[in-house]
């Protein structure tokens, strides 16, 4: 009775086993069969990179019609510079007021307030570590505070501003 027992399980066993294995070829071929009816859609960004790939190292302008082209593609080249924050305004109050005190006032991410204990470390190191640190970034506060359209005029007027605040 065990012999026949076991060959009983060995049996059942294996139909299970080949029971799941065809189980797992249908799975496997419905979803070939549901990939297979999808559009596959271009990546806008790869799409972009490759555009810009094929794009030719300099432009050729020749006539009329070279000397319109030429003058649009520096035009576009003069909007894509970088604007200077506030219109470029070395108002130390406005630069403060507007990028610095959203931070500095209440303290966010450890930024120092504006009282002097708070700055008595950072006061000894000197102006030109505070104006670099405030353009390179320090701890969590993000080079030029978050603002890349901060001059470095800019930045070293409003760490001055805001020097003369703690005094």
């Amino acid at each position: 009775m065990s012999a026949e027992h076991d060959r009983l399980f060995i049996r059942n066993f294996s139909l299970t086993l080949v029971g799941l294995v065809l189980f797992t070829i249908v799975i496997i071929l419905a979803a070939l069969a549901i990939h297979n009816q999808l559009e596959p859609s271009e990546n806008p960004a790869r799409e972009a990179a490759r555009l810009d790939r094929l794009q030719p190292v300099a432009g050729v302008f020749a006539g009329e019609t070279g000397r319109a082209a030429a003058a649009a593609a520096a035009a576009a080249a003069a909007a894509a510079e970088p604007q200077v924050a506030f219109g470029g305004s070395l108002d130390g109050a406005l630069i403060y007021e507007r990028a610095c005190a959203s931070c500095h006032e209440v303290g966010a991410a450890g930024a120092p307030l504006m009282v002097a204990n708070a700055w008595a470390g950072r006061i000894e190191q000197g102006m030109e570590t505070l104006v670099a640190n405030a353009i390179n970034g320090i701890g969590a506060m993000p080079p030029r505070g978050g603002r890349r359209d901060l001059s470095d005029e800019q930045i070293e007027i409003s760490v001055a501003y805001m020097l003369d605040m703690l005094d």
